[in-house]
């Protein structure tokens, strides 16, 4: 099926090549695409619906950000149930990451299949500046940062798949958020230790007080501390994440609540592991691809109908807890949502020159939002190594499409990761905070959080 999608996707990247940055290319968003530039038309068999504006509203009972998600969703029923019984018939729909994790774990992998509802949605600045965008964004240095955008998405008719994978590491979250969540890694037997933290992200990127001029080559700044468990509170990590990653490096600092100091953590990015994640997440995992994409030869390979996981609002029930959730080897299919999408699909593959545990990743996106769904992962012998998984939802009090939970699946360990678990706390993610300066993100800020 790849080649023929990417010769399609050659041949029409090519003609339109000359057009691609043109107001008349541009003019297509949001009339014969949608805004970011997804198909507005479903697909031919009916299963995929056309783009109608995505989710907009918060439904009854949802007051205020920082509440639990109500699910506007509640009174849908899965349509058919992909088990090991049944996965001949819909492999093409699936990518290999997710047909080894049924070959893994064959009597309790499952994928419930719903109703596709093309959910996502964003404000109208976003689709405003993704407009502009369209015409005046440009990569720089080998497609290791870009300039002449600001508050959208910067490349919503890609013409190859690093411009495609800046859509997603650039894609809409909000402007300012604070969370209090857990994150945990499941052993064989089923065990784990929460590890909870507290964290704030300015997205400077999309900040209203500035603009594309007044960034100073920020994406964003990101703070998070420990809370728990106790051999680990006290300790906080700072990132200035850059725009252009070839003049400016991503900025790091680790606060020790040991020993009671900031330094330099250079090594933040690219394959070094995360110890939160107990080895199965490396930097770049995290987000589900992050950092400058310069260690990949990336191809766009078009696009592919896969189920993907989509409107996941059970996921974050407060009534539902950590254990009914996170049974041995995946999370507990009885909870999660599964849907028929378009998504780019987007390789690269690890240039001679560069060091990287995986050799190979395949990026699937999410056409409506840019927002990778799933994730493949290949080891230095060209194995698949690692599946992630992103349980998507709308944030309808922004609105934007993000992940609910993020999960690392290890198929060589037959272990997984879980990030942004918050079901067992008071709150989840807050939008609604009021802005902080960008000197709330500094070494000095760092030193102080980590005291508190």
């Amino acid at each position: 099926m790849y080649p023929t999608l990417a010769l399609a996707m050659t041949l029409a990247l090519f003609s339109g090549e000359a057009q691609a940055r043109s107001p008349e290319a541009a003019e297509q968003l949001g009339t014969t695409l949608t805004p970011l530039g997804g198909q507005l038309e479903g697909n031919a068999a009916g299963t995929i619906p056309p783009w109608q504006g995505g989710l907009t509203m918060a439904p009854a009972g949802y007051e205020r950000s920082g509440q639990h998600h109500v699910d506007p969703f509640a009174s849908d029923e899965p349509l058919f149930t992909i088990d090991a019984s049944n996965l001949e018939e819909y492999r093409g729909q699936l990518t290999p990451g997710q047909q080894a994790l049924f070959a893994a774990y064959p009597g309790t992998f499952r994928m419930p299949v719903f109703v596709s509802r093309r959910s996502a949605s964003a404000p109208e600045s976003v689709y405003e500046h993704t407009r502009v965008n369209a015409q005046s964004a440009q990569l720089r240095e080998g497609g290791n940062g870009f300039i002449g955008a600001y508050g959208g998405i910067p490349f919503p008719l890609p013409r190859n798949g690093v411009e495609a994978v800046w859509n997603h590491i650039t894609r809409y979250r909000g402007t300012y958020l604070t969370r209090r969540s857990a994150e945990v890694a499941v052993q064989r037997n089923g065990g784990y230790v929460p590890i909870v933290t507290e964290q704030q992200a300015l997205f400077r990127y999309y900040d209203p007080r500035v603009s594309a001029a007044g960034l100073d080559n920020r994406l964003f700044y990101y703070l998070t501390q420990t809370r728990s468990p106790a051999r680990l509170a006290g300790g906080a990590i700072l990132v200035h994440e850059t725009l252009d990653q070839y003049h400016e490096p991503r900025q790091a600092w680790a606060y020790n609540s040991g020993q009671r100091r900031v330094r330099r953590a250079p090594s933040l990015a690219y394959d070094t592991p995360i110890a939160a994640a107990d080895g199965l997440r490396t930097a770049d995992d995290t987000d589900m691809y992050n950092g400058s994409p310069d260690r990949y030869e990336w191809k766009l390979l078009g696009k592919q109908e896969i189920y993907i996981p989509y409107n996941n609002y059970r996921l974050g029930n407060p009534q539902i807890t950590y254990k009914q959730l996170l049974t041995p080897s995946h999370l507990n299919p009885e909870y999660t949502r599964y849907e028929l999408h378009r998504v780019w699909v987007v390789e690269g593959t690890l240039k001679k020159d560069a060091r990287h545990v995986y050799s190979k990743r395949r990026l699937y996106l999410d056409e409506d939002s840019w927002q990778a769904a799933v994730v493949d992962q290949y080891d230095g012998r060209g194995d698949l190594w690692r599946v992630s998984m992103a349980y998507l939802k709308n944030y309808y009090e922004l609105p934007t499409v993000w992940s609910a939970l993020d999960v690392y699946h290890d198929l060589q360990a037959r272990r997984y990761h879980v990030q942004n678990l918050d079901n067992e706390e008071v709150a989840t993610v807050d939008f609604s905070q009021p802005l902080p300066d960008a000197g709330d993100f500094t070494p000095a800020a760092l030193r102080r959080q980590g005291t508190r």
